[in-house]
């Protein structure tokens, strides 16, 4: 994308009451944001969405002084620009009617040939909140996602933390310009993030700080991924915007179920009772339902090995496995005096050492 082009984008971006939907309507119109611009008044009121104030507003040349000083900000300060037009926009957001027409982006991000996933939920998380959430992380490690969250509070920096300490790469969709962070005492985990991920936000650097922000940008974290888990969610929340933002866009909702009495699980609990997620009972409930694969590398040692060396609960789940030939999870966990979450876990490191194999149903067999 030329300067000259950034910068009528930008413009067409700063005009009000044109979001994202209207913008693309009018680029699909006259053929590009410049073209807006110089296209005649009489074609322009012709659009489904131009009234005689948006025409009006289009017209101010405020709107390209503006522009000029944010391209100024993004070129001083090594910001990645991506267009909803062009090959380096995320894929999966592309789909989506309202996704930015631009994204402002820093840090290493790489979503080529990725799983990705959104994880988000309440700031005020429980001690049980963290360690599902952090398990979750760990367990689907081996499957090399990217993982989406929102860099706030509670949940939010949970999983960008649980990412970085298991070397994946993570993003942080920010309600705000990529010049300031919020909140403020997260500015210590930029410098992670960036190494193993970045930020992206369609937020310029001069806007206003706004709360309303945050439930613009859940659009984001949900039209990145191929699936949102919630973790926990009072009655009302972000989050719960959010799953319904993904079900919107006909994308995967998960939700880790909780007791009725804990009030940082009422909004799991009624995304399951209205069917509006998938219930989470364990971490590889995610590469099941999203049908994913170990990366080749990972799948060689598969290969049928005399001596492997298992510890004494691997023993203990081969031995039953020998006996009772194939099982699912539950009956596994059951009949090994595992909690299934710890079941999961070592079935998956099993099945790395090339011991046993998933099958369809969420059955396990010995190799």
């Amino acid at each position: 994308m030329t300067e000259t082009n950034l910068l009528y984008i930008l413009a067409l971006q700063h005009v009000p009451n044109v979001g994202d939907i209207l913008a693309k309507r009018l680029i699909a119109h006259c053929g590009s944001a410049e073209a807006v611009f110089k296209e005649k008044k009489q074609a322009l009121v012709k659009i489904d969405g131009i009234g005689s104030v948006i025409l009006k507003d289009l017209l101010n040349a405020n709107h390209l002084k503006e522009a000029e000083k944010e391209i100024n900000y993004i070129l001083n300060n090594n910001i990645k620009v991506s267009y909803f037009q062009d090959a380096n926009y995320p894929n999966k957001l592309k789909h989506c009617i309202d996704a930015p027409i631009l994204l402002f982006e820093a840090g290493n991000i790489d979503l080529k040939s990725r799983h990705i996933i959104s994880i988000v939920g309440t700031r005020k998380i429980t001690t049980h909140g963290i360690a599902n959430c952090e398990r979750l992380i760990e367990i689907l490690a081996p499957y090399n996602p990217v993982i989406v969250s929102g860099f706030a509070y509670g949940t939010d920096i949970t999983a960008h933390k649980a990412a970085i300490k298991n070397n994946l790469q993570t993003i942080g969709c920010l309600a705000h310009g990529l010049n300031q962070i919020y909140p403020k005492t997260h500015k210590k985990y930029m410098i992670d993030v960036e190494k193993n991920g970045g930020f992206l936000t369609d937020f310029w650097s001069s806007d206003n700080f706004d709360r309303n922000n945050f439930l613009k940008r859940n659009r984001i974290i949900a039209g990145l991924s191929e699936a949102t888990i919630v973790i926990e969610s009072a009655e009302k929340g972000g989050s719960l915007v959010t799953a319904d933002i993904a079900n919107s866009y006909n994308r995967d909702v998960f939700a880790l179920p909780g007791r009725i009495t804990d009030s940082q699980s009422i909004g799991c609990n009624n995304l399951l009772k209205y069917q509006k997620a998938h219930m989470l009972t364990t971490p590889l409930d995610i590469p099941y339902m999203l049908n994913w694969q170990l990366e080749e590398q990972e799948k060689k040692p598969v290969q049928k090995q005399l001596f492997v060396e298992l510890d004494a609960t691997e023993k203990v789940i081969y031995n039953y496995l020998k006996e009772n030939e194939k099982q699912q999870l539950d009956v596994i966990a059951i009949n090994c005096s595992l909690p299934i979450f710890k079941a999961a876990s070592i079935l998956l490191t099993m099945e790395l050492k090339g011991v046993v194999r998933p099958l369809p149903g969420k059955l396990f067999e010995i190799v």
